[in-house]
């Protein structure tokens, strides 16, 4: 271990927090789906995807050629949240309504429901890319230090020679803090969240104990599909929008759900962290190129569930629906 790296060491602790926040949101998304019908939605990267384009377009109608200052700063940031999840909420509504409900009624195998989550996926993809522009990606205002702004994301909150923490990742950080807490507090302790596990727990004796399975399914795709809006409005403000952002994020943030233990909700968060940790700190210690950071998360799941195939947190699930 050299000196430089315990020196970076705080540094890249910020940066893997800042990175396994975005995958821990993701993979929120798709645990929840797991946990009620155990099938993986492949669309879910395009749905995170769509929740960034839906953020950008509202945060840049409100900007305009201003340059906002006050009050108007945080609305414009809570006005980019709210349309990110609403949008990745509709959008994640949909795609059950139209590629998932139509094949359970049916009763149709598993492999059906992949089919059909792969041809989503992809037409959703493609749609992105006519409605946005295929080759560009688009950077929010303010995150390129030029004018106008709304807010400078890039600005460092505390600058020293080995530590920065800049508004960015303080944003991603704190609103992912409050997003999975209350996430978790919503299973544990209402109505909707106890329907949600009794769904995934058996799901045919919870229909008999009265519970609508078909509302929880939706109800389960929306708040999946919100959690993917904030991660797409969080994701976005830091890097851009491109109609193929989702690939690399929604498959690392599906190895974060199975490494924290596929359809457990806190399994997931702890998963995403933990991955984001791992991709940093690997890569600086060992000082490989960022090309080699999806090796590392891949090599880190595989070693993980050699010693544990049903990841951190996992346990064996009931019957879904």
């Amino acid at each position: 271990m050299t000196e430089s790296w315990i020196q970076q060491l705080p540094q890249n602790l910020i940066l893997g927090l800042e990175q396994g926040s975005i995958y821990a949101l993701i993979a929120l998304g798709y645990t929840l789906v797991y946990g009620v019908l155990q099938l993986i939605n492949f669309a879910h990267s395009e749905v995170f995807m769509f929740g960034a384009f839906g953020s950008y377009l509202v945060v840049n109608a409100i900007i305009g050629n201003r340059h906002l200052t006050g009050a108007s700063v945080p609305l414009t940031l809570l006005a980019g949240l709210i349309s990110g999840i609403l949008t990745s909420a509709a959008i994640a509504w949909l795609l059950e309504k139209t590629a998932y409900k139509p094949l359970r009624k049916r009763g149709a195998p598993k492999l059906a429901f992949l089919i059909s989550a792969i041809g989503a996926s992809f037409f959703l993809s493609n749609l992105a890319g006519k409605l946005f522009n295929r080759l560009q990606v688009n950077a929010f205002p303010g995150t390129t230090g030029g004018e106008p702004t709304y807010f400078n994301l890039s600005h460092n909150l505390i600058d020293h020679k080995y530590f920065k923490l800049q508004t960015i990742e303080v944003l991603i950080i704190s609103v992912t803090i409050v997003v999975m807490v209350g996430l978790d507090w919503m299973v544990s302790h209402t109505k909707m969240g106890r329907g949600i596990r009794a769904v995934a727990e058996d799901a045919p004796t919870a229909a008999l104990m009265g519970i609508d399975i078909d509302q929880t399914i939706s109800r389960t795709f929306l708040i999946g599909g919100a959690l993917a809006g904030v991660a797409g409005f969080l994701f976005g403000a830091a890097f851009g929008v491109s109609y193929i952002m989702g690939f690399t994020p929604g498959v690392k943030a599906f190895a974060a759900a199975v490494l924290g233990g596929i359809g457990n909700v806190r399994g997931a968060m702890l998963g995403g962290l933990l991955l984001g940790e791992a991709e940093v700190l690997i890569t600086a210690f060992n000082q490989v190129g960022a090309q080699w950071t999806d090796v590392v998360s891949f090599v880190v799941l595989v070693l993980v569930l050699i010693v544990r195939p049903t990841g951190i947190l996992g346990e064996r699930l009931g019957r879904s629906a």
